[in-house]
């Protein structure tokens, strides 16, 4: 099985990179030729995601430069792989030396050991959410496409992250909207939209709920209040409600697709905790590094790029599926 460092069919990403290497980044394959694309737009998206912007955000200082390797000649997409790179600059390994040996509780440490049987300690590696950033211009070169197709997506934060005990971390919600995607996109049975969307989302390091439409709040209402009924509304099918959020039978209906995503607090707690060494032993871990306290406002541009991605794709699919 091949490892699944890919995310997408038709407009795919492959990432690579650790917390702590030379650089991250990744190559997009199936953009369309002949995209104008605004860099500016690009980089903004990226300062949305970036590390040093005070608050409950790790202080480490990145500007998240990107260079594009390939793929984009005079701000237009050739049709070819788009390869590109965000070098990593504000590095500190030596941070994370003690840590070698350890298995932090609720970290990837052990797990990627168990797995590899090697690991990068530095920051986490691989499992740092530092790879997001790939994501994000994948996702901002995908939204650039949707908008010409009248197809916006926006996420927030419905969670009050203000205060934060010293030391401690806290989790949320991000609330992800897109409009304007046409009736009939998606997959069925096994690539439903919503199952896809899905996994997309539960790939984000820290996350671990999605809901659409109504979501677990279903189960405390009864059939009868939850039908979305058909209607014509400006010479259109539509729903009266949106109770599906978007999806039904794993394909757009034509009405905003609405979801929440649920990310646990951050791991890495800025407090002496217990964990355990590569023999067994129980350790002592005292706190070091640069962290965030609330995944959740930078969340919220990764969550965008990911259902920028998915979108695309099962758009690009969908115009294969019927003459």
């Amino acid at each position: 099985m091949a490892h699944k460092n890919r995310i997408g069919n038709l407009f795919s990403l492959t990432s690579f990179g650790e917390s702590h290497g030379p650089a991250v980044g990744g190559v997009i394959d199936g953009m369309p030729a002949g995209v104008e694309i605004d860099m500016k737009k690009l980089q903004r998206e990226m300062a949305r995601r970036r590390p040093g912007q005070g608050g409950v955000s790790s202080s480490r200082n990145e500007a998240d430069e990107v260079e594009i390797l390939s793929g984009i000649m005079d701000g237009v997409t050739l049709g070819t792989p788009i390869g590109f790179i965000i070098r990593n600059h504000d590095q500190r390994p030596e941070d994370y030396e003690h840590l070698k040996d350890v298995y932090r509780p609720s970290h990837a440490d052990y797990t990627y050991q168990a797995k590899y049987g090697i690991r990068d300690h530095r920051g986490g590696g691989r499992a740092s959410a530092r790879e997001t950033t790939a994501r994000v211009v994948a996702g901002a070169l995908a939204k650039q496409v949707l908008e010409k197709m009248g197809i916006t997506i926006v996420a927030k934060s419905i969670t009050d992250v203000a205060e934060v005990p010293q030391g401690d971390t806290i989790g949320g919600v991000v609330e992800c909207i897109i409009k304007g995607v046409q009736p009939g996109i998606g997959e069925p049975v096994f690539c439903k939209l919503s199952a896809q969307l899905a996994e997309a989302m539960m790939s984000i390091p820290a996350a671990k709920g999605f809901e659409i439409g109504l979501g677990f709040d279903f189960v405390n209402h009864l059939g009868s209040e939850v039908l979305d009924k058909w209607m014509m509304k400006d010479g259109k099918i539509s729903t009266e409600t949106n109770y599906s959020g978007g999806i039904q039978g794993g394909i757009s209906n034509g009405n905003d697709i609405c979801f929440n995503v649920t990310f646990k607090p951050v791991a890495t707690l800025m407090q002496t905790v217990e964990g355990i060494d590569s023999q067994g032993n129980t350790v002592t871990i005292e706190p070091r590094g640069r962290h965030d306290q609330c995944v959740v406002p930078r969340a919220v541009a990764v969550v965008e790029a990911m259902a920028a991605i998915m979108v695309l794709d099962n758009i690009l699919i969908n115009r294969a599926s019927r003459l």
